[in-house]
């Protein structure tokens, strides 16, 4: 999908390698023959940024076949990809995983649900999340703009801008949270003789994220395309030994409030895992042609995500069950969380050094996963700042792996703590974003795509100010704070559900956000006119 385009005197190819006057001009006039819009050039600003990437590190990077086209919007000539499933493939590769899979551990070993209360909510938040996943997927294809650019003309070009700022922490804390799965299930191989350390375990699956995603998505695209092979082999290994183990129950069924407390508890962080993916959604179709069909988009992609996420998250469940009615699996979970909970299931009085090998290749998986956040990190950047853009995106992606080392290695030894605080705030954060933009497209923009007027992509004169949506966010906080169940807060309202509290969060801030933002917004419209 990703097609990348080398800057200055490189020759236009079918990759999208043309000069940067070409792409000024190809950008304008695409723009008019689709939209009818106003085929104004680029600001000076577009200018200068443009005669930047002609700069060494544009040359060095572009040397080095790695991919250099930043954040302007995909031109009709650059649309070469006609194949709509492979966003698709992407999410089902990358979401067939062991992060994935330690989230469904959640369910029984921290929130005491058995395993059937476990997956109808992994089955009902999952499908919640994965819906504006998919649907804003086809946007890209639509519009040819990144996800955080698309964000401008949905929140306003300054609060868009806020979004990319808490999109690169998200992107960094997602791979922080993958990258310590692998380390402690790393760690866990030949825990008795020389194993492998934490911080060792984190070294390896950054080089791996850098090696790959360094070179873009043409390199990403292909290795996707396959990892999710090795991946299912082993679930289903997984699921073999956990059956002849007999250490697998249903559980018994709860009730009451306590009850509705963990399922909503729990259900916060699986659409946290499941709906994240939006902030990055579009960057993966803007390849795709204008008139390729929403609906195949839609449903490629709903689908895979969805059938990805379930399947990890019921296995996960079922060996958090394992671990609930065996003291020596849950030993290892507590020593070292899903990478001693895995290494129970598969080595000792099991495969042994197979088992061992099934550690390790599964390990390495996580590399996957990593991928997507590490290629979106850098154009979430670029979105962030205009000098930003002076940048190569590969340059961003191993500063992004720089930062994720730099929190992920004392995140490995607090992990419990970590993921299930990381996904409640990541849920929160993406219910609110989607609620904004989705309110925007569909009753403020009537579902016209035609009202997205390309070539004012990077002037701030024509885009939205976005006081509603800065607004909708600010006192969405409040109605977070007020309904969250974390350790280290607990709303006013999400400690009146049952003995342990439950979280309401991300409903609360949905909800206020929906509110405040569709009362405010048509003021903003009739008074700024924009």
């Amino acid at each position: 999908m990703f097609k990348g385009r080398v800057f200055s005197s490189f020759k236009s190819d079918k990759t999208g390698n043309q000069s940067s006057d070409q792409v000024n001009n190809d950008i304008c006039d695409s723009e008019s023959n689709i939209f009818g819009s106003d085929t104004k050039r680029s600001t000076s600003y577009d200018q200068e940024s443009l005669k930047s990437r002609e700069s060494y590190l544009f040359h060095w990077v572009s040397k080095m076949k790695a991919e250099v086209k930043g954040v302007e919007p995909i031109t009709d000539e650059e649309k070469t990809d006609t194949n709509t499933f492979a966003a698709a493939n992407l999410w089902f590769s990358s979401n067939l995983v062991l992060s994935a899979f330690a989230v469904g551990a959640l369910g029984p070993c921290v929130f005491g649900l058995n395993f059937g209360a476990s997956c109808l909510t992994v089955l009902f938040f999952n499908l919640l999340g994965a819906i504006p996943v998919a649907y804003f997927s086809g946007f890209g294809a639509r519009t040819g703009l990144r996800q955080m650019i698309l964000t401008r003309y949905l929140t306003g070009n300054y609060t868009a801008r806020f979004f990319s700022l808490v999109n690169i922490i998200s992107c960094v804390g997602w791979c922080v949270l993958n990258t310590i799965c692998s380390a402690q299930l790393l760690n866990m191989v030949n825990r008795n003789g020389h194993n492998c350390p934490l911080w060792a375990g984190c070294l390896i699956i950054a080089f791996g994220t850098v090696l790959i995603s360094f070179f873009g998505y043409n390199v990403i695209h292909q290795y996707e395309k396959w990892s999710w092979i090795p991946n299912i082999i082993i679930f289903f290994i997984i699921i073999a030994r956990l059956k002849m183990s007999g250490k697998w129950s249903n559980g018994d069924w709860g009730g009451g409030p306590t009850t509705a407390g963990g399922v909503l508890s729990f259900g916060c962080a699986i659409f946290g895992y499941a709906a994240a993916w939006t902030t990055y959604s579009a960057d993966y179709t803007v390849y795709l042609p204008r008139n390729a069909s929403k609906g195949k988009i839609f449903g490629n992609v709903f689908v895979s995500l969805s059938l990805a996420l379930c399947f990890s998250m019921f296995l996960g469940a079922a060996c958090g069950m394992a671990a609930v009615n065996d003291p020596v699996y849950m030993k290892l979970y507590h020593e070292n969380a899903i990478g001693g909970l895995i290494y129970a299931v598969l080595v000792p009085n099991s495969l042994h050094g197979f088992g061992q090998f099934c550690c390790v290749v599964f390990a390495l998986s996580t590399v996957g996963n990593n991928l997507p956040s590490m290629y979106t990190i850098a154009l979430s950047a670029q979105s962030l700042w205009g000098p930003f853009e002076k940048y190569p995106r590969a340059l961003w992606t191993i500063a992004g792996n720089l930062a994720m080392l730099g929190l992920g290695i004392p995140a490995c030894y607090f992990f419990d703590t970590f993921l299930e605080n990381f996904m409640n705030t990541i849920s929160y954060y993406c219910a609110i974003y989607i609620t904004l933009i989705t309110s925007e497209h569909v009753i403020h923009r009537k579902g016209d795509y035609n009202s997205y007027i390309i070539s004012d992509w990077n002037n701030p004169d024509k885009l939205p100010l976005g006081i509603s949506s800065a607004l909708a966010f600010f006192i969405s906080c409040f109605g977070v704070a007020l309904g969250m169940c974390q350790s280290y807060w607990v709303g006013e309202i999400g400690r009146l559900i049952g003995s342990n509290g439950g979280d309401i969060g991300l409903e609360m801030g949905a909800s206020w956000a929906f509110i405040v933002y569709n009362l405010v917004r048509p003021l903003e419209k009739k008074y700024f006119g924009r």
